[in-house]
C-alpha cells in the first residue's frame, strides 16, 4: 500500500500484479522458388528492424514446418516485405 501526494492531495494506492502477453500472432503471405521465400504484408509492429529479421529466421529456420537454415533475411520495414534465402534449396 502506497500513498501519493498530487496537488497537495493525498491517494492512497495498492499494487495489484498483472499478466503481460508475451507472444505475438500474424498471418505471412508467401510466394516460394526453390532457395528463396518472399514475404510480403509483413505486420507493423513497434520493434526494431533487427528483432524483425531474426523473428522471420527463426520463423523459417524450423525444419518441421518445411524451413530449413536460413543464409540470409532482406527486410524492408516500408513495404512490409522480406525475402527469406535458405543455404540449400528444398
Amino acid at each position: 500500500k502506497h500513498t501519493v501526494n498530487l496537488d497537495n492531495k493525498t491517494a492512497d494506492m495498492r499494487v495489484m500484479p498483472l499478466t503481460l502477453e508475451m507472444g505475438i500472432k500474424f498471418k505471412l503471405h508467401v510466394t516460394i522458388s526453390g532457395k528463396k521465400i518472399n514475404v510480403s504484408e509483413v505486420p507493423e509492429l513497434s520493434i526494431p528492424e533487427d528483432w524483425m529479421r531474426d523473428k522471420l529466421e527463426l520463423n523459417f529456420y524450423k525444419s518441421e514446418q518445411g524451413g530449413g537454415e536460413v543464409e540470409n533475411v532482406n527486410y524492408d520495414k516500408q513495404s512490409r516485405t522480406a525475402v527469406i534465402t535458405f543455404l540449400r534449396p528444398g
